[in-house]
């Protein structure tokens, strides 16, 4: 694994977090309409997300193209994890199911 692979993986990672930013934000009362789309937590996934899309595109063109959709499924098994430490959402059977059927995946696509 290069060091392009691993900046991918703390790409998925900080997506997640916007993720889980964006899902707080929605969860909160907000005052108003406009201060449901302009909080401190929808603004700054936001950031995180454009600053992953470049990084991301900045790290394609060092990785070989088969390697980045399955590094990306990871932020399915981030979210997951964060979904559970943060918001303290349960781990139903399915999501844990399909979490493990995309480490398996990636596991076999890797494997060579």
């Amino acid at each position: 694994m290069n060091k392009y692979m691993i900046l991918m993986l703390i790409c998925t990672m900080f997506s997640a977090i916007s993720q889980i930013l964006l899902k707080q934000s929605a969860n909160e009362e907000h005052a108003s309409a406009l201060r449901e789309y302009l909080n401190w937590r929808v603004i700054t996934a936001y950031v995180i997300f454009g600053s992953v899309l470049l990084l991301n595109t900045y790290a394609y063109t060092q990785v070989d193209l088969k390697y980045g959709p399955v590094l990306d499924t990871f932020t399915y098994v981030f979210v997951l994890l964060l979904s559970f430490g943060v918001l303290k959402e349960k781990v139903s059977k399915g999501k844990l199911i399909g979490n493990l059927i995309i480490i398996l995946g990636v596991l076999v696509y890797t494997l060579p």
